[in-house]
């Protein structure tokens, strides 16, 4: 479903788009635990995201995610798409509760070295920069920091998101000190 057969290409933008709705179709009339059900749900969610329709995507995800968790399927991805999508939408109150779920369960499981963790820490630091939390972001990034480059590298995009983010909590927190900066 999401890449092609004779080249191997990922397919992306319409083409996709349309691969989505199909695969929804193909796999609407199993029963609702089907695993491939779920996936094809998260899938739809996700390619409306990707489309930009956050208003279509937004129940999608929310009923993706309510079915992970019903029927025990893996909910990280689910959690995620959600966040990201209420991020996108400017609800990053709601977005910061999934992120930090999100981030509290990958350091147990994968530490907090892991690209994954990494990455969502750097999503939590970007909803507490949106609300305001300065410390809070400032203090997690530069927790994130050097796992993130000494995993992934100094030059990462994901070392240097951080450090941006980073930079952004203390350009604008009115209460910053010289030893911050």
């Amino acid at each position: 479903w999401d890449r092609c057969f004779d080249c191997g290409q990922n397919f992306h933008g319409a083409v996709f788009h349309a691969l989505a709705w199909a695969m929804w179709k193909t796999y609407l009339g199993r029963p609702e635990a089907d695993p491939y059900r779920a996936l094809s749900m998260g899938v739809l969610g996700g390619t409306l995201r990707n489309s930009r329709r956050l208003e279509e995507a937004l129940p999608v995800l929310e009923a993706y995610l309510a079915i992970t968790q019903r029927y025990g399927l893996e909910a990280t991805g689910a959690q995620t798409n959600l966040a990201n999508c209420l991020h996108d939408l400017g609800r990053y109150d709601e977005a910061l509760v999934l992120c930090r779920e999100i981030y509290a369960r990958r350091v147990a499981t994968l530490g907090v070295s892991h690209e994954e963790t990494i990455r969502i820490g750097y999503n939590v630091t970007l909803s507490m920069n949106r609300l305001g939390l300065r410390d809070e972001a400032k203090s997690l990034a530069r927790d994130q920091l050097l796992p993130a480059a000494l995993t992934l590298g100094a030059d990462h995009d994901l070392t240097l998101k951080l450090n941006q983010s980073l930079a952004n909590a203390l350009r604008c927190n009115p209460e910053r000190t010289r030893d911050d900066l």
